[in-house]
């Protein structure tokens, strides 16, 4: 049973039958926010989804049990649709309680073994958000579309990673995709490629500049190699041959690098 916080009996009562965002209903749009995760990175909400991506929420506190037990589990949730890469955008927000020493401190404690989701303290803007919108029990997890209205209100009980993916609508194609392929530090290489989606066959990635040596790699969703080749210059025609799916499509060259997602009919 989650811990709720309220101070009155009689609103524990009412609140209990309704969905824990109290301020939105579903379909209502959400407000703007801009947060700042424990590694000093900021997100904008509606950049996000303006992108496309369907942005899943985590409103919890550092002493709860039950955000204690799921936290495992939603990062897995992150890890295993693309560690915010793509369609899906996972992120927790601290009730405003803990600053960002004690949330690092409970990700790494009760984070599991997952690549964990950004997660914001009260050093980083998180309480705003809680109170916006009207958490009274933690964990919440809810999600808002791309066109900023909140799709899901209250995903609850969690048994397992299905229960997040069970609420991905099928209009968002968001399929299981490794994480990040080892960029790191790495300067991005901003280089397009079309077309996307692709019949399979042929797919043209143009670079910024001219390069000697660039490297293409196309990864499966199992983080398999299906595709490796090298090539010189501004531009590039891959003869893939890839079956119907999604694959990451990551091109290196010289000290820059870049992943893009590829999806083939």
């Amino acid at each position: 049973m989650r811990k709720i916080i309220l101070s009155a009996f009689a609103i524990l009562l009412s609140t209990a039958m309704f969905a824990q965002v109290q301020n939105y209903a579903i379909g209502d749009t959400v407000d703007d926010f801009t947060v700042t995760d424990t590694d000093g990175v900021e997100w904008n909400l509606y950049d996000l989804t303006a992108q496309g991506k369907y942005v899943y929420l985590d409103f919890f506190f550092d002493t709860c049990g039950p955000c204690q037990t799921t936290q495992p589990i939603y990062n897995e949730f992150h890890d295993t649709y693309g560690c915010n890469e793509f369609e899906i955008f996972v992120i927790s927000i601290n009730n405003g309680t803990d600053n960002d020493e004690e949330v690092i401190a409970f990700e790494n404690t009760f984070g599991g073994d997952f690549q964990h989701s950004p997660a914001v303290s009260s050093d980083g803007g998180s309480d705003a958000v809680d109170a916006n919108f009207g958490i009274t029990a933690y964990p919440t997890y809810c999600m808002v579309g791309p066109d900023n209205t909140l799709v899901e209100n209250d995903i609850w009980p969690i048994a397992d990673v299905s229960t997040y993916e069970a609420t991905i609508p099928a209009e968002s194609n968001a399929t299981p995709m490794a994480c990040s392929l080892g960029l790191g530090d790495t300067a991005v290489l901003d280089f397009t490629m079309y077309p996307n989606p692709s019949n399979g066959s042929l797919v043209h990635l143009d670079l910024p500049v001219a390069m000697d040596d660039a490297k293409v790699t196309i990864y499966n969703t199992l983080g398999s190699v299906v595709f490796a080749q090298s090539f010189n210059g501004e531009r590039a025609a891959l003869e893939t041959n890839l079956s119907a799916g999604a694959y990451l499509v990551k091109v290196t060259g010289g000290d820059m690098a870049n992943t893009l997602m590829l999806k083939v009919q």
